[in-house]
Parts: C-alpha cells; structure tokens; sequence
C-alpha cells in the first residue's frame, strides 16, 4: 500500500476560488464524493453520515440526540430538563462541518436532492441546539451560519426547477429563501440580513429567471397603465383599465371553467 498520495493530487489540480468535486466508485462498491482541497482532498460517503461511521449504532450522531430526546420525553412526559452540554454541542458542530462540504461538493456536482437533504439536515442540527444546548454560547453559534443554510438550500430546489424547465417553481424557491432569511430576527440582529450576501445572490438569481419568464399580458397592462397615468394621458389610462378589466375576468372565467 501506497499511502503518499501525490499521484492523486498531481493527476487533480487544486483550482483557487474553485468548488472542485467529483463522485467515484469506491473499493466497497459504493459511491464516494471527493472534494479537491488546497492541501489535498476530502473522501465522503454518499450517502449517511459524510465520514461512514455509525455514533452509537444510529446514522449520526444528531439522530442519536434526537432519540435521546424522544425517550427523555417518553419518560419525563416532556422535554424540560432536557439539555445538551458543551462537548455534546462541540460534536454535533464537528458533524455539521462534515455535512457542510459533502453538500458544498453536490451542489457542483449538481445532485441537488441531495443538497436539499444536507441543508435540511443542518438547519435540523441549529434548530436542536439553539433549543437544548445548556450554554448561551452554544445555543447561539451556529446562528451565523444560518442565512448561509438557507440560501444554499433554496438554490437548490430553484437549480432543481430549471433543470425541469419549470421557471415558476424555480422563482417562487429563490423568494422563499429570500423570505426565510428576511425573516431571521433576535439576537440583536434585527433586520441585519435584509442587505446580506445570501439576499444579494437570491436577489440575483431572482431577476436572472424573471428574464426568462414569459411576460404577464395584465401585469404588461398595468406597467402600461401606470407609465400612462405619469405622463398624464388620462384617457389612454381609461382605456388600458378597460383592458385590464377585460382581461382579468377572462382570467378568472378560464380559473373556474369545468375542464
């Protein structure tokens, strides 16, 4: 066995700036997903926890607190008193991490199922901690790291739509994602992320399917209508609320028809 693996890294140019990953068939038969690293490369499973290990017999070790919890209030008739100490949340943020870079590398290799399930996972991971961690500090740690959560989860599901050529579906996630984050509040970051970064690249990502979407004949209609009020041409207005009048009840006509 050879365990100098420069040949790998020589035959894999490490890509400043550049999310490099690709999926391969491991020597057990199953898919693993590599991440090329400035110092070498990371090896995942593709599916399960990222590092193939079992904590406790149980797929992570999150599922294994989240059980914890179940029998907790199984006997207890309740979750109070329930708390996670500081090496407790400490693991759980090293298991986060892990989940972090296998959905960093299927979100280029374009597996966005998958990128949605290890987003789901990690917003699952703040949430657990942020109610049951027994220290301030672990509580509120990782709520940093939540626009970011969001934004890669929404763009996702929104990757996902245009793959399918479903530009509505793909638009309405980028500004569910926008809500979500516009929504975080506390902390003392009270409206903090409305000009964030994570808004930036859905506000983006937003106007770039916008583009792509056939226009709205009524919503043309009222840009027209409210360009004509501007200028004051108040009997082209008059007309184009006809129009718009018109074209609404046709709308609703076309709704509720028996198909």
């Amino acid at each position: 066995m050879r365990p100098d693996i420069g040949d790998i890294l020589d035959d894999w140019p490490y890509e400043p700036g550049q999310v490099t990953a690709r999926r391969i068939r491991g020597r057990d038969g199953k898919d693993k997903i590599q991440l090329r690293l400035d110092l070498g490369l990371l090896q995942m499973e593709a599916t399960g926890r990222p590092d193939g290990l079992r904590p406790h017999g149980v797929e992570s070790l999150l599922d294994y607190y989240e059980h914890s919890l179940e029998q907790y209030r199984i006997e207890h008739g309740g979750d109070e008193g329930f708390e996670l100490d500081s090496q407790a949340c400490e693991l759980l943020r090293a298991e986060g991490v892990m989940y972090y870079h296998r959905y960093l590398a299927e979100y280029v290799l374009e597996d966005f199922d998958a990128v949605e399930g290890d987003t789901l996972r990690n917003l699952r991971l703040m949430e657990f901690c942020l109610h049951y961690a027994k220290e301030p500090v672990d509580k509120y740690v990782l709520e940093q790291y939540r626009p970011y959560v969001l934004m890669m989860c929404a763009r996702a599901r929104s990757r996902r739509a245009l793959r399918d050529n479903d530009l509505r579906a793909a638009f309405s996630a980028v500004r569910r994602g926008m809500r979500e984050i516009q929504g975080l509040r506390g902390f003392g970051r009270e409206d903090a992320y409305d000009g964030s970064s994570e808004i930036a690249i859905l506000e983006a990502m937003a106007k770039d399917i916008e583009s792509q979407m056939p226009v709205d004949p009524i919503r043309k209609l009222r840009q027209a209508l409210a360009e004509a009020v501007r200028q004051e041409k108040y009997e082209e207005a008059a007309a184009l609320r006809d129009r718009i009048s018109h074209a609404v009840a046709e709308k609703r006509a076309r709704e509720v028809r028996p198909t």
